[in-house]
Parts: structure tokens; sequence; C-alpha cells
């Protein structure tokens, strides 16, 4: 990985966001491109996430990225890394802009490798610098991750967004000290509904009853920001090149599935079903979840 830089609160490359929030960090540190005006939304949640929310954090990081937004997370498993990784998924209608599929980590450590947390998410880092993305932090080299310093960093993850969303939380939970902050901060606040008897869902139903935009896609943020939806275009076929393919992406149309399930739901034989999910992987009209569970690209 790329060497540490030192950007200072009175420098012209500071993110001008930042500077405005309250206690601002006096110097960062940073791998990779730092821009200092750029229009950034953070995408946060829960680590302990669902099939429903990696979806919805994956869906949610690649249309707004191809709309023109650098998203925001903390490199934390579950929301965050969907939310980086639907970030850098890049479209190929989304030429027109320069940054699109950038993304920004913000740390609670140090940058060097020993100290990055967690250390399964090393090759993570590793391609957000390849994407020209960014890793941020206040922390010099060599910091370890206390309970101190990770609520700490979810002010400058919110302060250097025009707005915070929470996919999915708990009612204690780090997102909603990112809310939490944002409040503060003076920014908009923006949650996804779950199912209601989820304890995942606990944290952005309290959110949207206190006030924060309901989401179901990337238009309602990019309407309550007023920016223009450019490129967010959904493929208009679910139709396949196969009578198979046709109903695997059928299937998956209300929903992720579990391999099980998809061969239940289109009554195709495991080995069948197995070669055309490879298939539909390789053209990019489905990805894996993990754990064997499948949902559309897009």
């Amino acid at each position: 990985m790329e060497e540490v830089k030192i950007v200072a609160l009175e420098d012209k490359g500071y993110p001008e966001l930042l500077k405005k929030i309250p206690g601002p960090p006096r110097k960062l540190y940073f791998k990779g491109e730092l821009l200092p005006k750029e229009n950034c939304f953070a995408i946060v949640g829960t680590r302990l996430c669902s099939n429903y929310g990696k979806q919805m954090a994956l869906e949610i990081g690649r249309e707004l990225a191809t709309a023109g937004l650098t998203i925001v997370s903390g490199l934390a498993v579950g929301i965050d890394t969907h939310a980086h990784l639907g970030a850098m998924e890049r479209p190929t209608y989304n030429a027109l802009f320069s940054n699109a599929g950038r993304t920004i980590a913000v740390l609670g450590t140090g940058l060097d490798e020993k100290s990055i947390y967690p250390q399964s998410n090393l090759k993570l880092a590793k391609r957000i610098l390849q994407t020209k993305g960014c890793l941020i932090s206040e922390y010099p080299p060599g910091t370890h991750g206390t309970k101190f310093t990770f609520p700490e960093r979810n002010r400058i993850i919110s302060g250097m967004s025009l707005g915070v969303l929470v996919v999915e939380a708990k009612l204690k939970s780090g997102a909603l000290i990112t809310a939490n902050w944002a409040k503060r901060q003076g920014k908009k606040i923006f949650a996804v509904p779950g199912p209601v008897h989820s304890l995942n869902s606990k944290g952005c139903h309290y959110l949207i009853k206190k006030g924060a935009v309901l989401v179901e896609g990337a238009r309602d943020i990019l309407k309550e920001l007023n920016l223009k939806s450019l490129n967010l275009k959904r493929k208009e076929r679910l139709g396949g090149d196969t009578k198979e393919e046709s109903l695997i992406l059928e299937a998956l149309a209300q929903g992720p599935l579990y391999i099980d399930k998809i061969i239940e739901k289109t009554k195709l034989s495991t080995s069948l079903t197995a070669s055309t999910v490879s298939v539909l992987e390789i053209k990019g009209k489905i990805r894996s979840l993990g754990g064997n569970t499948f949902s559309l690209s897009s």
C-alpha cells in the first residue's frame, strides 16, 4: 500500500464540508486521492447484516456512485463493506462522471497495514486505493482501535458527507451514533425500512419515526438532496438468453435467494441450476451475497 500523507485543517486540500462541523480533526492522515471539493454521501449499518441489507447497500451504493456521489463508509464488515463494493462496481454507462465509482473509507485506527481494522478487509482497503478512492483517519500510523476511536471517527463519516443513510441497525449501534453526529452537524438523515420483527430494523424505524427520510432506492436520496438522478437507468429486461436463465432471474426478482430456494422455485435440476447461476454471474446479471445466496445485480 502507498505512503501515508497528512493534511492540516488550515490547508486548501482539507475536505471543505468537514471544516464546517464542530470540532473537526486538526489534521487528517490519508492514503489515495483526497479531494477538498466533492459531493460525498455516507452509507452505514450493522456488521451482522441480512441478505436484504447487503443487497440494499450494494444497489444504493452503486446507483449513488453512478449519479456522481462519492460513497463514504467505515470499512467495517457488513453494510459498510457492501456500500464500498457497490460504489466500486462502476456500471458501463457512468463514464460521464470522472469520479463515478469512487469511495472513501474512514478508519478508527492508523492507516498502516498492521493497524487497519478489521484485518479481514485489508484487501478491500487496497482495492479502494486501486480504484482511486481514499482511506482517511485522524489517528497516526500505529494506532490501534479502541471503544473511543471508532465512535469518534463516525463524526468524520457524517461530517464530510451531504447526508447519512442507515441501512440496517439495532437501537444501540455504531450506525445510530453516526446518525446522531449527523443530527448535531445539521446533515440530512435517511433510513431503509425493514421487517418489523427484525432487530436490525429497530434502529432504522426509530430514525424514520424521528424524521429521517424513508428510503426505498437511490432516487429518494437524490430527490431529497435536490440532485439530478443522471444515469440512474435500471435495466429494462429480466429475461435471460435461455429459458433457464430467465427462470432464475424471475425467481430472484423478488429478492435474494439461497441456492436451494432457487432450485425449488425454478424446478430446475441441481446441476443445471448451478451451471446457469455461474453463467449469469459471469454475465454480470446476478451477484453472490456469500453463503450460496444470490441476488440480481440491478
